[in-house]
């Protein structure tokens, strides 16, 4: 049978700068959706990578004394690089000084203008270089740019235009209509009350006041603007044809089943990008969900306040799976989540040293303490396993169900759910007592093979949120079987098998000691 398709994507990081932990945040986020797609059965396409092209790469790489594409070539070989520390399984990293890439944005902008949807006219209006964007007077906040606060200057100059206008009632009716196309659903009301329903504004699409960008084919002196080269990469790198010769990857995985982008870029995406789908005949992505920010402690991060953090620094201090775990588990649904050293040894310290560490550890001693080490039958089952077990059979139900709603952190929390169950049924069950009476030898051995097996249907479902560890536990459980569909039943440890020794998933933190360490640094 078929697999069913699977198509997701994070916004291509700018590459202005490396990548701090709060861009970081989303490839991760992608990466534990696509795992669990992988998991439970999708063919799975995960596509990310760098957003190359723009003014302010033009200004950095003259400040660095560089040529732009030299410029690019560093930045986005370190974004994919702090993406694989981070242990993320995409399958493809795009960059848009690609050629074939750059070759089919200049089609597709021939295309809109040839049928009238883009034209050219005049730009006046109040430019911020950061975010590359335009802004009226209304538009600004205390004067400033609304995205990033900066200041905003006044620049005129000759552009083509995307008639953003004459799709706007098409587009307010779509969002209507598809209650799920944008996520969640405060940030689907702001873009329909701040933006559509005011009336949108042609969208300026080309530049003249640099070079650095794809070139207009029919009109040299004018470069693609960063958002129909941008914003192109999703369709354009799975073989996306103007014409219709599509390649066989477009016609699969396309549209879309998410793109995955931060809450700043969401107008982008929930405006300008349907609008040129729509104009080229195609079918919009599923759902765009706008993933909220990490802040350090109470601000948002910036260089300028000295607060940026950076995830191959965390990692060296904490290891993958536990920023991974922060990551995944501490952000919020649909709030801004905070990120500061003490809250990730906390974190570390609580769940992954003690509700899970612990428990695998002592479940593991146990058992080589009382049956060296041996899995054997259960036979002796009271009604206390009977709430263990159907506990850790409705899990994966529960978590698949979450991971649809794309709330990963809930998710997780119902698999933590069958290590606090296990903690606690070790407390009830007493094995330590058990094992000091040779009656109770059958009692022993079931209770122990319900712990070993309820780890087991843990580490399967972890394996899409924390690979590594996952990893770990099997080999210390000397067990091959993690596929999902292992999960329907509770008999998967192998009889006569022997468990390998433990060894700590997690240690502890000294608190103050660790942070001591990082002041010093």
């Amino acid at each position: 049978m078929e697999k069913e398709k699977y198509y997701i994507s994070t916004a291509i990081a700018y590459t202005s700068a490396k990548p701090h932990i709060g861009n970081t945040y989303e490839i991760v986020l992608a990466d534990a959706i696509a795992r669990y797609k992988r998991l439970t059965g999708y063919d799975v396409y995960f596509q990310t990578g760098t957003d190359e092209h723009g003014q302010k790469i033009e200004d950095k790489a003259r400040e660095a004394g560089m040529e732009p594409q030299e410029f690019v070539d560093n930045i986005s070989l370190e974004v994919r690089r702090i993406w694989d520390v981070m242990n993320t399984s995409y399958d493809r990293f795009v960059r848009t000084t690609n050629a074939s890439h750059q070759e089919i944005v200049t089609k597709i902008f021939r295309k809109l203008y040839e049928q009238g949807d883009i034209y050219k006219g005049r730009y006046e209006g109040l430019y911020c270089t950061p975010c590359e964007s335009f802004f009226t007077e209304q538009q600004l906040v205390d004067g400033k740019c609304p995205d990033c606060g900066r200041e905003v200057h006044p620049a005129s100059e000759e552009a083509y235009f995307l008639k953003l206008g004459k799709y706007s009632k098409w587009l307010e009716q779509y969002i209507e209509e598809h209650p799920h196309f944008i996520e969640p659903e405060s940030r689907k009301n702001e873009i329909l009350n701040n933006f559509i329903k005011p009336g949108l504004q042609d969208l300026c699409v080309s530049r003249t006041s640099f070079k650095w960008g794809v070139p207009v084919d029919f009109d040299k002196d004018h470069v693609i603007y960063v958002w129909i080269d941008a914003l192109s990469n999703y369709i354009t790198f799975l073989g996306y044809d103007v014409d219709g010769n599509h390649g066989e990857e477009f016609k699969k995985y396309w549209p879309a089943d998410v793109h995955l982008i931060g809450k700043d870029i969401l107008r982008f995406h929930t405006i300008y990008w349907p609008v040129m789908l729509h104009a080229l005949g195609l079918e919009l992505p599923k759902k765009i969900f706008g993933h909220p920010w990490i802040i350090a402690g109470e601000d948002k991060m910036s260089k300028s306040k000295g607060n940026i953090m950076y995830a191959d620094d965390l990692v060296e201090l904490f290891g993958v799976d536990a920023i991974r775990y922060y990551l995944l588990h501490e952000i919020p649904f649909a709030s801004d989540g905070s990120i500061t050293y003490e809250l990730i040894i906390e974190r570390i310290n609580s769940d992954l040293a003690n509700i899970l560490g612990n428990l695998v550890n002592r479940t593991i001693s146990m058992a080589k303490k009382y049956m060296d080490g041996e899995v054997l039958k259960p036979t002796q089952f009271e009604e206390i396993d009977k709430e263990l077990i159907s506990l850790v059979l409705e899990t994966p139900d529960k978590v698949t169900k979450l991971m649809d709603k794309l709330r990963v952190a809930d998710a997780i929390d119902e698999i933590f759910n069958i290590f606090r169950r296990c903690n606690k049924y070790i407390d009830e069950t007493t094995p330590w007592v058990l094992g000091k009476d040779p009656e109770q030898k059958d009692r022993l051995v079931t209770v122990l093979y319900n712990l070993l097996e309820s780890i087991r249907h843990g580490a399967v479902l972890l394996q899409a949120f924390l690979p590594e560890t996952a990893k770990e536990i099997f080999q210390q459980l000397n067990t091959e079987n993690s596929q999902f569909e292992s999960l329907k039943e509770f008999n998967g440890m192998d009889l006569g098998i022997h468990l390998n020794d433990p060894k700590p998933l997690f240690q502890r933190i000294d608190k103050s000691k660790k942070l001591e360490e990082i002041a010093a640094k």
